[in-house]
C-alpha cells in the first residue's frame, strides 16, 4: 500500500528532473531534486511504496534516463499512467522502475489516495475499485527484478534478454 502522487499529461523528463541535475547518475542526489520545480515537495514527502499517476504522455521529452533514475531513487513502487512516452517507458524498464498502463484509473483517483499494486499481474486496487493495466512483459520483470538491464546481462548474459521466455 502506498499513497499516490499525482500528475497531468506531458509531464516532460525536464518537469521529473530539471536538466541542471543532470550532471550526476548518483542516484540519492538525483531523487533529492525528482519534480523539484512541478512539486517542489515531492522528494521530501514520498516514501517508499508511494507511486506516481501521471497522465498522458507521462516522460515526454529527452531520452535521458536520469528521469526514471530519479524517480526510482525516491522509493517509488510503480510509475502508472494513462500512456508514456515511448524513450521514457523503455528507460524506465532499462533501469529497473516499474510502469503499468492503465488509462481508466487516473480520472477515478485523487492526489493522496491510498493504492494498492501488483506490479507482476497489473492489479490496481484503490478501495473497493479494481482496475487492471498493462503491464510490460516478462523480459521486463526480469530486468526489474535484477535491479536493471546491465545487472541482468551481467547475472544471466545477452540470452535473458533475446528470448521471450526468461529463464528463472
Amino acid at each position: 500500500m502506498g499513497r499516490i502522487f499525482k500528475f497531468g499529461d506531458g509531464i516532460s523528463t525536464d518537469a521529473i528532473i530539471p536538466g541542471r541535475y543532470n550532471v550526476t547518475t548518483d542516484a540519492t542526489a538525483l531523487g533529492k531534486a525528482c519534480f523539484i520545480e512541478a512539486r517542489p515537495d515531492f522528494a521530501t514527502t514520498v516514501r517508499p511504496g508511494d507511486v506516481v499517476v501521471g497522465g498522458r504522455n507521462f516522460g515526454c521529452g529527452s531520452s535521458r534516463e536520469h528521469a526514471p533514475m530519479a524517480i526510482k531513487a525516491t522509493g517509488v513502487q510503480v510509475v502508472i499512467a494513462r500512456s508514456f512516452a515511448r524513450i521514457f517507458y523503455r528507460n524506465a524498464i532499462n533501469i529497473g522502475l516499474p510502469v503499468i498502463q492503465c488509462d481508466t484509473l487516473y480520472d477515478a483517483v485523487r492526489d493522496g489516495d491510498t493504492i494498492a499494486v501488483d506490479v507482476r499481474s497489473g492489479k490496481i486496487r484503490i478501495g473497493d475499485l479494481n482496475f487492471q493495466g498493462e503491464t510490460p512483459g516478462p523480459v521486463a520483470f526480469a530486468i526489474m527484478e535484477a535491479g536493471t538491464l546491465l545487472d541482468l546481462i551481467k547475472s544471466k548474459g545477452w540470452a535473458a534478454i533475446e528470448s521471450q521466455e526468461v529463464a528463472r
